[in-house]
């Protein structure tokens, strides 16, 4: 929606108990403005896709001091989709910090997703991404790491068509997609939440502390475990971070919580490869031909 779209909507929804409407950064998926509602610090939200917002506010059920997660206050129909109006919540992105206020944070984050994974999901069933209803098309965790080769996945149809234009890049595609079919195969099923999209300002942090953990829309039944490597497969996409060891962070939180998991390696480099694949997929699917071929480099590394 344009921005005039939706100061109208908002006018004609809420009147006078809306002011001072702002846009705010826009997500791949969805674009969002701060206003005051009632008096109250507010953010709404516009998207596509109403299980996006639906999600959201089944989590913002498990919020803790470890893993804030603001509340979802409405749900509705928009001109052009659906809104979602949230608390505010104060907080620079994740994606922002420097490497000294990224060090500083880095426990409480990894602390916060260690607290997550004791967390299941009303209703739960399959695996794979979420319903509202708790319920997932997978019927095991293999599964739903296969389908990410699906040629007509669900948003991004159509990219399949659009890497064969990059005969070099489809072939690591195709090795990576045949080495996550037999890693996925070896795994056991995993009944956790993982949130899938832990960067894209979905993180907010302030004075060396978590705020908000937002956006759940990418949201898996799976192995918590792969928040971890989605961390680690970014991590060099961020030079400001280059000095922090991440995998050295990750010992010492392991070491204060029972110990390493078992199969760690084994775990973390199918859902490397499984985050490399996806990734390619969506960069062809976005036509950005720079991404598309970092990303098909670094999964050609993990194979």
């Amino acid at each position: 929606m344009h921005n005039e779209d939706v100061r109208r909507f908002v006018k004609s929804r809420f009147g006078d108990r809306a002011q001072h409407l702002v846009a705010l950064a826009a997500g791949e998926w969805s674009q969002a403005y701060s206003l005051t509602l009632d008096g109250n610090d507010r953010v709404i939200r516009f998207g596509a896709y109403r299980d996006d917002f639906e999600k959201d506010r089944v989590m913002g059920t498990y919020s803790s001091a470890a893993l804030p997660i603001p509340a979802v206050l409405e749900v509705g129909e928009s001109e052009n989709g659906f809104y979602a109006v949230s608390a505010l919540v104060p907080g620079k992105p994740l994606d922002e910090l420097d490497g000294a206020a990224m060090r500083a944070v880095l426990p409480r984050l990894l602390d916060g997703l260690h607290a997550l994974q004791k967390a299941e999901l009303p209703g739960q069933h399959g695996f794979g991404l979420w319903r509202p209803d708790g319920t997932a098309p997978g019927q095991s965790w293999a599964d739903a790491l296969v389908a990410v080769l699906d040629r007509s996945s669900g948003r991004v149809a159509g990219w399949r068509e659009r890497l064969d234009a990059f005969p070099r890049d489809a072939a690591i595609f195709e090795a990576g997609a045949q080495k996550l079919r037999r890693l996925a195969s070896e795994l056991p099923d995993y009944n956790g939440i993982v949130h899938g999209d832990l960067l894209n300002r979905n993180v907010l942090v302030d004075a060396g502390r978590l705020t908000g953990v937002l956006d759940w829309g990418n949201s898996l039944c799976g192995d918590p475990l792969y928040d971890i490597a989605w961390l680690l497969y970014w991590w060099d996409w961020y030079p400001a971070w280059c000095e922090i060891d991440l995998m050295e962070n990750l010992k010492r939180h392991w070491d204060g919580h029972g110990g390493k998991p078992a199969r760690t390696e084994e775990r973390l480099r199918c859902y490397l490869i499984h985050i490399g694949l996806d990734h390619v997929a969506y960069s062809a699917f976005k036509a950005r031909p720079e991404n598309l071929r970092r990303s098909a480099e670094q999964l050609l590394s993990y194979l």
